[in-house]
């Protein structure tokens, strides 16, 4: 499939992701509810964008706010962000940790149905409101929810627990547990030189080692992954227009401070059941594929990836899905030192889900933003090189245990 309408992206905005190991995270007092997050996103937007007047929808991705918030109807908040939405379309989408991702592709389609010439795209998440033994069954509903009796108690770190036991049986423990503790190094480094990351102020000098010498424990937590190796409870929101050529015009912003989406791929499986292969991530190994044909590139093209490492396991296995390495290699990838800021293929340039934070629904446009920022250098002290040769950056949001990802191929816009 072949974009029949350009699409640009700019403008983008994250909020702080907050939570524990943010100096301004105190589970006792106060924190910000939905609305300030929204708020905060979307006026940021706004402010780039030229108004009110420059959206012609809105949509916004989460996951679960009848649940942690009580809150349900998101898509009628976008008057409170500012008064000139009043009367414009708008609505909520929700495909668990991919919503953000699917905030980006509903409003991808009304650019491409022509519907829209501009559309303010946000995801929001606010998951510190009830206890983590509370979150954890919520976040069951991003799997079948007639499993979470006969699961684990932190019923989503148990599912991909499980993958990563399966690993270690068939490609060994010892390698796979040295590759988890660089990549959780790598995500601390790299959230470091993002101020809006849940682990700027990590003060860890080694994480690696850290992380090497954090055993498993299944009493605390999963049989085979650590906290460490674990995305965080966030709360945050992230925006970014979306833009035909003619929208992109009305900003008054140059091309040069857009991005084009050059392609992507949106895949499926039944949330029913189990994997196939549970040491491969099938779903996400279709959405890149169908990503790549339709922006017409290679996985060499790619000059930075932002990948949904909500278990570092995940990572492992994303790496693999994208064909970086083989089936059984992909930590032997990452202990190559390949992802990494300074590696031959750097992701997650602002700590991902582990380091930069996990606000379920504000995820996939967080890293649209993260995408943007880093092809238009605009990435501040996180900025990394972008190669010539190679001008392309993709994200790869999963939602549930591979169940909906969205792969979306960005390039600088010419």
């Amino acid at each position: 499939m072949t974009m029949r309408r350009k699409i640009y992206m700019t403008a983008g905005y994250n909020t702080v992701s907050l939570g524990t190991g943010r100096k301004e995270f105190n589970p006792k007092k106060p924190r910000p509810g939905i609305e300030h997050y929204l708020n905060e996103a979307g006026n940021a937007t706004l402010k780039k964008t030229g108004g009110p007047k420059n959206v012609d929808e809105g949509v916004v991705g989460n996951f679960m706010a009848a649940r942690y918030n009580k809150q349900g109807h998101l898509g009628a908040f976008m008057p409170m962000i500012d008064e000139g939405l009043r009367y414009k379309p708008s609505l909520s989408v929700e495909a668990a940790c991919a919503s953000g991702g699917m905030s980006l592709l509903t409003g991808m389609k009304s650019i491409l149905a022509e519907t829209a010439d501009s559309v303010l795209s946000l995801g929001v998440e606010v998951q510190n409101s009830v206890k983590a033994v509370y979150g954890a069954d919520i976040l069951a509903g991003a799997g079948w929810y007639q499993k979470r009796k006969s699961g684990h108690a932190h019923f989503f770190p148990g599912q991909f627990s499980d993958r990563a036991g399966a690993y270690f049986k068939k490609f060994g423990r010892d390698q796979t547990r040295r590759a988890f503790a660089r990549w959780y190094h790598n995500a601390i480094e790299n959230a470091k030189l993002c101020p809006t990351a849940q682990e700027y102020e990590n003060t860890d000098m080694n994480p690696q080692a850290t992380a090497l010498n954090t055993e498993p424990s299944p009493k605390m937590f999963t049989p085979h992954l650590t906290p460490l190796e674990s995305s965080k409870v966030s709360d945050g929101a992230s925006a970014i227009a979306i833009l035909s050529e003619e929208g992109l015009e009305k900003t008054g912003i140059s091309k040069d401070q857009a991005v084009e989406i050059a392609g992507y791929g949106h895949a499926v499986e039944d949330v029913t059941q189990d994997p196939e292969e549970p040491t491969r991530l099938d779903t996400m190994k279709s959405a890149i594929d169908k990503a790549f044909e339709s922006a017409g590139i290679t996985k060499d093209d790619l000059a930075t990836v932002e990948i949904h490492d909500c278990f570092a396991i995940a990572a492992v296995l994303g790496v693999e899905a994208l064909g970086l390495a083989p089936h059984g290699k992909g930590a032997d990838y990452i202990l190559e030192g390949k992802t990494a800021r300074d590696g031959e293929l750097p992701f997650n340039t602002t700590g991902g889900l582990i380091g930069w934070g996990h606000p379920t629904g504000a995820t996939g446009v967080h890293m649209a933003v993260t995408l943007w920022e880093q092809l238009t250098g605009n990435a501040g002290e996180a900025q990394i090189s972008i190669p010539s040769d190679r001008p392309y950056g993709m994200s790869i949001n999963m939602g549930g245990d591979d169940k909906t990802v969205m792969a979306i191929v960005y390039k600088k816009a010419e």
